[in-house]
């Protein structure tokens, strides 16, 4: 049985604490327009999974869902909560968003060593990263809302236009921000790379 690495354990846990207390703190969450808000909850995970590979974005996506699905039971804050105690709603998608986000960092990174990859195609890829995570969450959690009746495709349909692309665009900008300053600070402490990501 594989065991994680400690570093993959400690990266696990900070990141899934960090998108916890961003839900239950509402930080999380950014006014948008029309009472709506653009949730940033997806970030740790997207930023685990590019930094330590697939499994730990799953997990990071696992205690992420279940801090929802158990907010929406405890401590719900208004009528659209009922949805998320159905572990399909708050959990399945999360699961995803961590493997995604990974497929698609390391689609456009290629296969080369971190410190033979352009500057350019790397921003891409973190950018990539971002918005396919954030995306996946979206659609997911969206879809699973309108497949068990909770909300009409109409209203679906227009809180995926309204929110989506600006939820994907902030998560995109905040793992672009965060983990090339974090490579920066790997360079700089002489290592060559930011860990070997899962193959």
């Amino acid at each position: 049985m594989a065991v994680l690495p400690v570093r993959k354990i400690a990266v696990a846990g900070v990141l899934s604490a960090i998108a916890i207390v961003l839900g239950i703190t509402r930080l999380g969450f950014i006014p948008w327009f029309s009472g709506a808000s653009v949730t940033i909850l997806q970030v740790p995970v997207i930023i685990g999974a590019v930094l330590e590979g697939p499994l730990v974005g799953f997990i990071i996506g696992l205690l992420f869902g279940l801090s929802s699905l158990l907010q929406a039971a405890i401590a719900p804050t208004g009528p659209v909560d009922v949805a998320f105690t159905n572990p399909l709603i708050s959990v399945v998608p999360r699961l995803l968003i961590g493997p995604a986000a990974w497929y698609l960092y390391k689609l456009v990174l290629g296969r080369k060593e971190l410190n033979q990859i352009p500057p350019a195609r790397y921003s891409a890829a973190l950018i990539a990263a971002g918005l396919g995570g954030s995306l996946t969450n979206t659609v997911l959690v969206l879809s699973a809302l309108g497949l068990f009746g909770f909300f009409p495709w109409s209203l679906i349909f227009t809180v995926a236009i309204g929110n989506g692309p600006a939820e994907a665009a902030v998560s995109a900008a905040i793992t672009l921000i965060i983990v090339a300053a974090y490579t920066r600070i790997g360079h700089a402490m002489g290592k060559s790379k930011l860990s070997k990501l899962e193959e």
